[in-house]
């Protein structure tokens, strides 16, 4: 005899959001408040389900993304078949239609997505966040917003775990495209806007550590502009999320450095130096928690890296040039955007020492990795370097440095990007 559609359906619907068993399921309407056990999930599933009850009908259909009738079950004459659950609808709704995030329908479409989906929808995530370190960002850039919307609009068509996995995919492409947009492409406000919606993906993951991620990048942004309240208030919220989840001892001490950057810029060197020492005990002991698989951009040689340019900007140029050359020796080969910085960060070292002929020397090298690899941040940090060495400019070593700088391959890469 063949399966009915309330077997079929429910079934389908259940797999779909991720519950591979009724056991699965069923521990998520426990955490709804529900007490329903796999005995009862059977009987929904079977050829003749009963019809469940309304605090039942509005948990399956919250959880499941479909309207009873969809999941397989035929109402008695008279009653109300439940809906999907409005509060499934993106945190903050009416403000992520205008920044052109998805909102889930008051009613699931007819067709869900199968749980595969997340899976390859995350790995697409992870492969353009590996291809941040090597291909050029206004070509990564487009992509990844790409991807990003084709998260947006399956999120309308998942439930459930399935969902959750999703929003986990569209909350870090989001969190790499403000990457890009602020570090690599020199766009603010752009940035400002793209992280928002990674906040928003987070919400709906319900994921506190790419929260406290995302919400860190955000206080970049008024860091380096000097809006020192507003950064400030951002760190806030990032440590108050990271408290939320099992932080690891990395993404602490990232905290940690990005609230020392932004004091750094304000020339508060002093509190920076401590934030970042502080950054250092956190790593020395460590912790019992796992760093997240996204949070590739940091670790103790970066943490040293933050160090280094606050020993530069407090005036300490012994300590700066042994922590930078310390750092640039242990940089992994893959962090050619980080080198382009340190090599910046040794250049102005020297150039602050009285020794034009050094610092154009590491100016140097860093514009040759900036012609392979590009990186906003780094050329500003040449930039900086040769406005410095204003007063040698009639100096062989620094005419030479600006036949590089202002080469043709520089120019129109700086020009174009």
């Amino acid at each position: 005899m063949p399966r009915s559609a309330g077997t079929t359906r429910l079934r389908a619907a259940r797999v779909a959001a991720g519950y591979h068993s009724q056991q699965a399921l069923a521990d998520a309407l426990t955490k709804l408040g529900l007490s329903v056990g796999t005995r009862q999930l059977r009987r929904w599933e079977s050829t003749n389900p009963p019809w469940p009850q309304p605090d039942c009908q509005r948990a399956l259909t919250r959880l499941l993304g479909q309207d009873m009738q969809a999941l397989g079950f035929t109402p008695p004459d008279g009653r109300d078949e439940a809906r999907p659950d409005p509060s499934r609808r993106i945190v903050v709704g009416g403000a992520i239609a205008a920044l052109g995030l998805a909102t889930v329908p008051a009613q699931a479409q007819a067709t869900m997505q199968p749980a595969t989906v997340a899976a390859d929808f995350a790995a697409v995530t992870r492969s353009h966040r590996r291809m941040y370190w090597s291909v050029a960002p206004a070509e990564l850039h487009p992509s990844v917003l790409a991807h990003a919307r084709l998260g947006c609009a399956l999120l309308a068509e998942t439930a459930g775990e399935t969902r959750k996995a999703v929003a986990v995919a569209l909350a870090e492409s989001y969190l790499l495209a403000g990457r890009v947009e602020f570090f690599d492409l020199r766009e603010p406000d752009a940035a400002d806007s793209t992280l928002l919606r990674a906040l928003q993906a987070a919400g709906e993951a319900d994921d506190p550590l790419l929260g406290a991620a995302v919400l860190a990048h955000t206080a970049f942004i008024p860091g380096w502009a000097g809006e020192r309240e507003k950064a400030v208030e951002r760190m806030i919220a990032a440590r108050t999320y990271a408290r939320r989840g099992p932080a690891s001892a990395e993404l602490l001490a990232w905290l940690d450095a990005v609230e020392a950057e932004c004091e750094t810029r304000r020339g508060n060197t002093r509190t920076a130096l401590h934030l970042i020492g502080h950054g250092e005990d956190v790593l020395a002991a460590g912790s019992e928690h796992t760093s997240p698989e996204w949070l590739d951009w940091f670790s103790a040689a970066r943490l040293a890296a933050f160090k280094g340019n606050t020993q530069l900007k407090a005036g300490h140029l012994p300590q700066a040039r042994e922590t930078l050359t310390r750092v640039l020796d242990d940089l992994p080969p893959e962090s050619d955007k980080q080198r382009t910085v340190i090599l910046g960060d040794l250049a102005a070292v020297e150039a602050a020492a009285g020794r034009p002929e050094e610092a154009c020397r590491y100016a140097g090298l860093a514009l040759d990795q900036l012609a392979v690899t590009w990186y906003a941040t780094g050329m500003d940090r040449i930039r900086e370097v040769r406005r410095t060495l204003a007063p040698h400019q009639h100096e062989q070593c620094v005419r030479d440095l600006d036949d590089k700088l202002y080469g043709w391959t520089t120019t129109v890469s700086a020009l174009s990007r």
